[in-house]
């Protein structure tokens, strides 16, 4: 399948209904929390992510979140508030987290230096050494929030296009509201790139 054609391959609500029933999705973030407590990989959603977009017209409320990442600063929605913000959610021992991660890094150092586009990952199930060991390796050099013991990230998306499984890239556009979900692993920069393209664009117009 075309890039093009799995950028739009599902939309809005049908979309949710469709990743859903994909294998091993689960819609329960608080059962998602504690199966990657107990060590499970049930929630694997290997291969190419399926990507569910939202037209601006049918967006909810704003995601509201604050939590320390892990060097202890503060990330919160209010502060990046006009900015595009990708959340990824991930964790070390995923098999995709580590396929995606090149492409992930790749995405975030074409916007270096830019004030508009902020990435944050969101680590669902490890302690910070096991975190910390996983972003050496494979460069990653963006803040992470350590989301295992609270779930705070994850329930901020409670009612949204949740995670649902990882990994999961959520794309909120510069009013913090969720914009776009890549399901599964990013397979690629380009369409990453171009969720990220049209939110700067519309935000720009608006």
């Amino acid at each position: 399948m075309s890039v093009i054609s799995k950028r739009f391959a599902v939309l809005a609500a049908t979309a949710v209904a469709a990743a859903l029933v994909l294998s091993g999705c689960s819609s329960d973030n608080g059962g998602l929390a504690k199966q990657y407590g107990n060590g499970t990989t049930q929630n694997y959603i290997s291969g190419d992510g399926a990507v569910t977009e939202v037209t601006a017209d049918k967006r909810s409320d704003a995601v509201d979140f604050e939590a320390k990442d892990s060097d202890g600063d503060t990330v919160s929605s209010k502060d990046l508030k006009g900015k595009v913000v990708v959340l990824n959610f991930w964790y070390a021992s995923c098999p995709p987290c580590r396929a995606e991660a090149k492409y992930l890094n790749k995405v975030h150092a074409s916007y270096a230096g830019a004030d508009d586009v902020a990435f944050i990952g969101v680590n669902v199930r490890d302690e910070a050494a096991t975190a910390a060991a996983f972003e050496r390796t494979f460069g990653v050099d963006y803040p992470t929030v350590l989301d295992q013991k609270t779930g705070t990230m994850q329930l901020a998306l409670s009612g949204q296009i949740a995670p649902n499984a990882v990994p999961a890239t959520i794309v909120l556009d510069t009013k913090g509201r969720v914009a776009a979900r890549v399901l599964g692993a990013v397979d690629g920069t380009s369409i990453l790139k171009t969720l990220i393209s049209d939110e700067l664009d519309a935000g720009k117009a608006s």
